[in-house]
């Protein structure tokens, strides 16, 4: 399908459910600034490093894992399940999941960091070949992690441009939310994320093993 299709799938699953969508990116981005806090009071000499560290790291336990369910949580959006921020919680921190997620995320973003250090451009590509681990490790929790960042790879081969151009689709939006001080991203964001959601279903549609 073409960028359009995506969008469109993501507008019509968003039409009537504007308020639990953009509620779910409040309640991520509340939570995202509790977890940053101590590392700010610590830049601001208020509190001392050594209790910042551990209650970040503490933070990241629960971050992590909130948003690979947030990005699935709009996915069921477009199934019509509209409980967006109780699905991004349930699928990040119930059904005995909550580990293999943590692990599968941190892994991606461990692997990811090692090809930046290589080169900008290799890791940017990686970036793309590696975007649909968060989907699979949910929906295929019988793949390790390893399995999954591999999948997705595979996946992705003959699709990571198809992304990247979904992606510059909004640059439009990405200024107009920073002339409005970030505040249009509590939209911008159910929009994008429902719309990867939908590149998702299609490439998955259309992969064969």
């Amino acid at each position: 399908m073409s960028n359009q299709d995506y969008k469109n799938q993501a507008l019509a699953a968003l039409k009537g459910n504007w308020a639990p969508a953009v509620l779910a990116m409040i309640v991520y981005v509340i939570i995202s600034g509790l977890v940053e806090t101590p590392n700010v009071l610590n830049e601001l000499k208020i509190v001392n490093l050594w209790y910042a560290a551990p209650i970040t790291l503490a933070g990241m336990l629960l971050i992590v894992p909130l948003a690979l369910g947030l990005m699935n949580a709009y996915k069921e959006l477009l199934h019509g399940d509209y409980r967006v921020t109780g699905n991004a919680f349930r699928i990040a921190f119930s059904g005995g999941n909550y580990l293999h997620i943590l692990w599968g995320y941190i892994l991606m973003l461990i692997k990811l960091f090692l090809w930046y250090l290589l080169l900008i451009i290799p890791g940017i590509i990686k970036c793309f070949s590696y975007a649909l681990t968060p989907y699979i490790l949910v929906d295929e929790p019988e793949l390790s992690a390893l399995q999954a960042i591999k999948k997705s790879r595979k996946m992705m081969k003959g699709h990571k441009f198809d992304l990247f151009w979904l992606f510059l689709s909004f640059i439009g939006w990405i200024i107009l939310c920073i002339l409005t001080f970030g505040l249009g991203a509590l939209w911008l964001g159910p929009y994008m994320y429902t719309s990867y959601a939908a590149f998702y279903e299609d490439v998955k549609a259309g992969y064969q093993e």
